[in-house]
C-alpha cells in the first residue's frame, strides 16, 4: 500500500508539533454552521498520544452509530471542550465571527494549551495561543476528527431538545439545515426564537 494514498485523519501534524516541544496540542472544530436554526458548536480536544481510540474519522465520514460509539471513549480518554454560540449572538455578529468565537470559548475552557490545530484555514483572531489551520482537518487530523464527532453529537442532541419544544420543524432529523420539509414548516408554522433571523430564508419570512 501507497502510504500517501491512506484514508483517514492521522496524528502527523500533532507528532511534528510535540517534536518541537508542544505538550498540549488542542484540535478544534466547529458544527452547525450552515443551518437556519440553533446554536454553532465548537468542540476543543487534546489526546493521550498514548491512548487514541481507534477509529476516529471526519464525523460527516461516519454512521451516527458510529458516531455515539467513538464518544464516551473519546471522553474516556482525552481532555474535551465544547463551546456555543447562540443564535443572538450568530445574528448579531454573523456566522463566521460566531463559529469563531466558539472555538474560542472551546480552547479557553481547556486551561493552558500550547497550540490549536484548527479545522479550516482562519484562525480565530482572538485565540490566544499559536495556531495551525489545516484544511479539511476533520479529515487529516485525529485530534480535529476527535472535535469534530463530539461538536456533531452535542449539537444534534441539542437540536432534537429543540425540536421537542418547536415540533414540526424537523430539527430531529434535520439538525437546523434548511431541507424542504423545515422550509416548508417556517412558511407554514412561522419563525421561531431559535431561528437565525439574519439567515436569508428565515429573514425573508419576518
Amino acid at each position: 500500500m501507497n502510504i500517501l494514498n491512506q484514508t483517514g485523519p492521522d496524528f502527523l501534524f500533532e507528532q511534528d508539533l510535540i517534536a518541537r516541544g508542544a505538550v498540549r496540542i488542542a484540535g478544534v472544530d466547529e458544527v452547525g454552521r450552515g443551518p437556519l436554526a440553533g446554536p454553532v458548536t465548537a468542540a476543543a480536544v487534546i489526546l493521550d498520544p498514548a491512548n487514541i481510540p481507534d477509529g476516529l474519522n471526519d464525523s460527516k465520514k461516519l454512521t451516527a452509530k458510529r458516531r455515539e460509539a467513538l464518544e464516551p471513549l473519546i471522553f474516556a480518554s482525552a481532555e474535551v471542550c465544547i463551546a456555543h454560540a447562540t443564535v443572538e449572538e450568530i445574528d448579531e455578529i454573523n456566522i463566521l465571527r460566531a463559529s469563531h468565537l466558539a472555538m474560542e470559548r472551546a480552547v479557553a475552557g481547556l486551561g493552558r494549551v500550547d497550540h490549536a490545530l484548527i479545522d479550516g484555514n482562519m484562525i480565530p483572531r482572538d485565540l490566544a495561543i499559536p495556531a495551525t489551520t489545516v484544511i479539511k482537518g476533520d479529515g487529516r487530523s485525529l485530534s480535529i476528527a476527535a472535535a469534530s464527532i463530539v461538536a456533531k453529537i452535542c449539537r444534534d442532541r441539542i437540536m432534537v431538545e429543540l425540536a421537542q419544544q418547536y415540533p414540526g420543524y424537523g430539527w430531529e432529523t434535520n439538525a437546523g439545515y434548511g431541507s424542504k420539509s423545515h422550509i416548508s414548516a417556517l412558511q407554514n408554522l412561522g419563525v421561531t426564537p431559535h431561528h437565525r433571523r439574519t439567515f436569508k430564508p428565515v429573514h425573508n419570512m419576518l
